[in-house]
């Protein structure tokens, strides 16, 4: 579960780097690498923290929490 769940947060911050990379191309003044680590950061981010409040809950983290914590993150 571990492996699954160490992907999948990989996956989160890959694709939301390179949501940003485009948009980052276009503002001046901001590198591409900085906007799109920043972008990763931040979902993962988000990512880990739905999954700690899960697990302050009840002390468990279920499949169907997990799979909650990570709704909403494509396209970010």
């Amino acid at each position: 579960m571990f492996r699954s769940l160490s992907l999948r947060i990989g996956a989160v911050f890959a694709y939301s780097s390179m949501a940003i990379i485009g948009g980052a191309s276009i503002l001046g003044g901001i590198p591409v690498w900085k906007a799109a680590v920043l972008a990763g950061i931040t979902a993962t981010a988000q990512v880990i923290q739905k999954l700690a409040s899960a697990y302050a809950d009840d002390g468990k983290i279920t499949k169907a929490e997990i799979d909650e914590a990570f709704n909403g993150t494509k396209g970010a």
